[in-house]
């Protein structure tokens, strides 16, 4: 198993921002109601790029050109990401459709920090089409399915993609995924990064040891723990 510490920097490796700097990014969750119940669109990155190897939801950075002049930041989120939708999978996705899930800001030592808006919306009859280029492949996944694959080591995936997996995995239709994603005000996840000796430990507000990044402070827990094949999430708050 790669050192974790190396597998940190693979995820957020290719490019970098300066002084702590964040880039304001939005990814979409595609969903549908499958055979054995919801499946979400999973993209797998070109492996030069950010997240690179990865497999993601569309999305990317917001663009000048999402503001349309309105100087509305969550509005250009929600643009960004139907443009992304369309430019990653060529699927036309309604505005109007998507749900707040949640937003992430990875923590200050990553090389590139994308400051990302995640919202869930219903997949849009047609053909998912790739460009082969940012996009290597693309599959429809159930959560859980996803989630088991990683532990089998046939995918991988970065912490957000893993939480907003396990948050939907119990959706056993589409109706039930956007209610999951309805249900409250979106929850900011500004993320911290501990280090035990066998294991990676992303740690949230609401843990006790969030303040001061030690994963040992005993008290409430909001941390994700990663053990090479195991990953588990635990959320007292």
């Amino acid at each position: 198993m790669p050192d974790e510490r190396e597998r940190f920097r693979r995820w957020f490796e290719h490019g970098s921002t300066t002084d702590g700097e964040t880039i304001p990014a939005a990814t979409v969750i595609l969903i549908r109601d499958g055979d054995a119940g919801v499946e979400t669109l999973m993209l797998r990155r070109n492996s030069k790029l950010a997240f690179g190897g990865m497999w993601v939801f569309p999305g990317g950075r917001i663009d000048a050109d999402d503001h349309e002049g309105d100087g509305d930041d969550f509005e250009a989120a929600r643009r960004a990401a139907v443009r992304e939708a369309q430019e990653e999978s060529g699927l036309t996705v309604p505005v109007d459709g998507l749900v707040a899930l949640s937003h992430w800001t990875p923590p200050p030592e990553t090389p590139k920090r994308f400051a990302t808006w995640f919202f869930v919306a219903p997949a849009p009859a047609g053909a998912v089409t790739i460009d082969d280029g940012e996009i290597h492949e693309h599959q429809w996944m159930a959560p859980a399915d996803a989630l088991a694959r990683r532990d089998q080591g046939e995918i991988e995936l970065a912490p957000p993609t893993w939480v907003t997996l396990h948050t939907l995995a119990p959706a056993a239709t589409v109706s039930d995924a956007l209610a999951i994603a309805a249900d409250g005000v979106p929850h900011r996840f500004v993320t911290k990064i501990a280090f035990r000796d066998d294991h990676m430990v992303a740690i949230w507000d609401g843990d006790a040891g969030y303040e001061s990044g030690d994963p040992d402070t005993v008290g409430t827990r909001h941390r994700l723990l990663m053990r090479g094949a195991t990953w588990s999430y635990e959320r007292d708050v």
